[in-house]
């Protein structure tokens, strides 16, 4: 099996909106692979239909090799799925939500009860099983939904924005689990338990955050409904490389102006207390000495500007823009 999650040509229009326009992904074992794009870009509507939750009006996507559209069943059978808004039952407990599930797949009590208990331990939830739901932190119902998902050990998981509106510090812990269940080889025992032999798990997520796309082993980019660029994260920057300079100064706004005037700089955006500008092709040089004479004739607006490398967020307003070749 050299796919988990195979898709090809996938379309999906609601009215006159075109969601999803020709989606062709690959997405093999070990892999995190990570969706991104704008609000509106067919990144909800491409997960939902690989999860069979709407039908295409045209291409094609199997799972382990199951056809969606025709082994419907047995490709839900390999996977794990978190969509964007909790959806468990509040008012049961932890254990209880994950045994519904599990249940739900046909596990028996001698199945489910070792099974759940391992993933609880897991994902740090282990001393809450007896806590309703209802009663959860935001992250605390995000690990939980992570825990449904895994008890019946899938070998694709599908995530939707997982760690939106989550502390920092769940997220990091959210992302170590995804790690770890991706470097764990499946077999007859959870994925969290490691094993020998038999194929990883993989992962396909969205993203709103650029520091948790870099983290994936892969990425696609999506507007309007198309995968407009794929690679790695180091592959994705590369394409920008050369083109991105900082500029810091005690006045911005000035700074900000003094760089919008000049030829070779195509966008100027602020990343935090400093500014970052892409510019034309071989034209770093050149807007560090235009920056430089300018901010001498324009008093208050003395500039400090370098060549720095793309970040994937000054790689995703590029693309956004259809700026990067």
């Amino acid at each position: 099996m050299d796919a988990l999650i195979a898709a090809e040509h996938l379309r999906k229009s609601f009215g006159a909106t075109q969601a999803v326009d020709g989606v062709s992904l690959q997405i093999a074992p070990g892999e995190i692979y990570g969706l991104v794009g704008s609000d509106g870009a067919g990144k909800t509507t491409t997960i939902r239909l690989l999860v069979g939750a709407l039908k295409p009006d045209s291409g094609e996507a199997s799972i382990y090799g199951f056809s969606i559209s025709r082994q419907t069943e047995q490709a839900r059978a390999q996977l794990g799925y978190l969509s964007q808004r909790f959806s468990l039952y509040e008012d049961l407990t932890v254990l209880e939500n994950i045994r519904f599930f599990a249940e739900l797949r046909g596990l028996s009590q001698q199945e489910w009860l070792p099974r759940c208990m391992e993933i609880l331990e897991f994902v740090g939830l282990a001393g809450f099983k007896d806590r309703r739901a209802g009663q959860l932190s935001g992250g605390m119902k995000q690990k939980l939904g992570l825990a449904s998902a895994l008890v019946t050990r899938p070998r694709v998981l599908l995530l939707d924005e997982p760690t939106t509106g989550v502390d920092p510090v769940t997220r990091q812990d959210f992302w170590q689990l995804l790690i770890r269940i991706v470097s764990a080889p499946l077999s007859d025992s959870p994925p969290i338990s490691g094993g020998n032999g038999g194929s990883r798990s993989g992962v396909l997520l969205t993203t709103p955050y650029m520091d948790e796309a870099s983290r994936c082993h892969r990425v696609g980019f999506m507007r309007g409904g198309r995968i407009i660029a794929e690679g790695t994260p180091s592959e994705l920057r590369a394409a920008l490389e050369g083109r991105i300079v900082e500029v810091r100064g005690a006045a911005l706004n000035a700074l900000r102006k003094t760089a919008e005037e000049i030829n070779a700089v195509e966008d100027v955006r602020a990343f935090g207390d400093k500014l970052h500008l892409r510019v034309s092709p071989g034209q770093a040089g050149s807007v560090i000495s235009a920056l430089a004479d300018a901010s001498q004739a324009r008093a208050g607006s003395r500039a400090e500007a370098r060549s720095v490398p793309p970040t994937l967020e000054d790689v995703f307003i590029a693309l956004s823009e259809n700026r990067v070749a």
